[in-house]
């Protein structure tokens, strides 16, 4: 049970295996997604000196950019990332000389983290998102017991919380025994 402080405030982090992944346009979630790595911003240091001073440089904010996000799901009868990585490049639209779909190739993802009682707490919108890596099965071994994974790395232009999604409060159960 999650610890709460005096005045009612969750203590505890969320759990890192309670999210789910959909397309900003859809309602329905994407099936089995199994990991997102983290997000990462960077932003450029730019230097700046004055004239008539040497000993001190000034540190101004430059260029930002937004690493990749890499997702894994199950191997299953789905084909949804498959079909997204082919607007990328599909090898078969290269030899008539399409190689990738400029119309739809980018879509925006959300990504949504729930508590233990199921309510989203975490919401975050990833923009402009396009598959640069796509492998569709992981490793073939007779000798494992394990879940084929398809792996997918998607380059984006950045990401935002959504401030309107707000942690409820937490629920409390009735004793049964009262």
């Amino acid at each position: 049970m999650p610890q709460v402080s005096v005045r009612g405030q969750r203590l505890d982090p969320y759990k890192n295996f309670r999210f789910r992944v959909k397309f900003s346009d859809s309602t329905d979630y994407i099936a089995g997604v199994s990991k997102v790595s983290g997000f990462k911003r960077t932003t450029e240091v730019i230097k700046h000196r004055s004239g008539g001073d040497p000993a001190t440089s000034y540190k101004l904010p430059g260029r930002t950019e937004y690493d990749p996000i890499q997702m894994e799901r199950g191997v299953g009868a789905h084909h949804i990332f498959e079909a997204w990585a082919n607007k990328t490049w599909s090898f078969r639209n290269a030899a008539g000389g399409l190689e990738a779909s400029l119309q739809d190739f980018r879509r925006d993802i959300t990504i949504d983290m729930f508590d233990e009682s199921g309510q989203k707490v975490l919401s975050y919108q990833v923009f402009n998102c396009w598959v640069s890596e796509y492998q569709p099965l992981s490793d073939f071994d007779s000798n494992a017991n394990a879940v084929s994974i398809q792996h997918i790395k998607l380059e984006n232009e950045g990401w935002i919380r959504d401030i309107d999604v707000v942690p409820p409060s937490d629920l409390q159960f009735d004793d049964p025994v009262a």
